[in-house]
């Protein structure tokens, strides 16, 4: 999965796309101005490839949020925390409402999905989490994450939980550094990855695990490690969806090397697909080194496209999720 340059594809960006090693498409706020300009550029890559490549983007809330003029502006995922703290199923009420009203904002505009939820419990050193984090316990995050899990199936749009199997402890951003976390596994299990057992029950068809290396785990980065992808995620939690990883430009992802070291060593841990952002040159390697490779369970790529053909802000769940929105203000 790669991004594009900006408001409109370039011949490289076409190139690119075209390559069959190309999953997917992912956008950033560069790649958006207005509503008509971001559907002309979602239509333009729908008709590059047959099936048409999946598009994403991070909409989550709050500071991740790329796409702003015309859609609703989201809160921070810690505003449903706080809501739980003082109405528990208001806050799940909120949660859903939160996701449905995004989803059916986004599937107008053309894109399939976003990665989202955040399913990190707020343990308070990680500033790259901080307020993206719905709440420090991981009850509370496991009730929110599965009821926005349920809020984007309701508007036909398949949930990624990340960063699997926790970033909330770590005080180094993966953007920049090569994080460590030296609880022991028992300590994780208990908390960090409580959440992604509700998640998971509701139906979330995608993970994508952290770059960050858990030392009492494992040597490897979460993204790199065949013990927390095949052992945990797929086999104690049995997890059957899609595993994405996390950008392999970002400097937690560093440690196997090269960006087609990184690919095959995500891949080869057990990631379907690999993400490469902000690095044209970088991609056109990556896409040669991955010529060869085959998706070997397609069904996962193909539970992440929207579902439905209408556009739903014209109904009335969503102007009832937009109601419950306001409980956050």
């Amino acid at each position: 999965m790669i991004d594009v340059v900006g408001l409109a594809l370039t011949d490289d960006d076409r190139k690119r796309l075209s390559h069959p090693a190309s999953g997917g498409v992912i956008l950033f706020s560069r790649n958006f101005q207005d509503a008509t300009q971001l559907v002309a550029l979602t239509e333009e890559i729908q008709k590059l490839r047959e099936p048409e490549l999946p598009i994403c983007v991070d909409h989550e809330g709050g500071r991740v949020q790329r796409f702003r003029t015309g859609f609703t502006v989201l809160p921070p995922m810690r505003e449903l925390g706080r809501l739980w703290d003082r109405d528990r199923p208001a806050g799940k009420a909120a949660a859903r409402a939160v996701a449905y009203v995004a989803a059916a904002e986004l599937a107008a505009h053309g894109i399939d999905f976003s990665f989202a939820p955040v399913l990190d419990i707020d343990f308070g050193p990680s500033g790259v989490i901080g307020d993206r984090a719905l709440h420090f316990d991981p009850t509370a995050v496991g009730a929110l994450g599965a009821a926005l899990v349920q809020g984007f199936a309701d508007a036909g749009m398949a949930a990624v939980g990340k960063h699997f199997p926790g970033h909330g402890f770590c005080e180094a951003d993966s953007h920049t550094a090569v994080p460590t976390d030296g609880r022991s596994f028992a300590e994780i299990w208990k908390k960090d990855i409580v959440p992604y057992k509700p998640a998971i029950e509701a139906g979330m068809a995608a993970v994508m695990p952290a770059h960050v290396i858990y030392t009492q785990v494992d040597p490897e980065p979460a993204g790199y490690s065949k013990y927390w992808l095949q052992d945990v995620l797929r086999g104690k939690l049995a997890f059957d969806g899609l595993i994405f990883s996390d950008d392999l430009s970002m400097e937690g992802a560093s440690t196997a090397g090269g960006i087609p070291e990184r690919a095959r060593a995500a891949l080869g841990a057990g990631c379907d697909m690999v993400l490469l952002c902000n690095d044209p040159a970088g991609q056109d390697v990556l896409l040669e080194s991955l010529a060869d490779f085959q998706l070997q369970k397609p069904e996962r790529l193909e539970r992440m496209r929207k579902k439905g053909g209408r556009d739903l802000r014209k109904s009335v769940a969503y102007r009832e999720a937009q109601e419950n929105l306001r409980l956050l203000v």
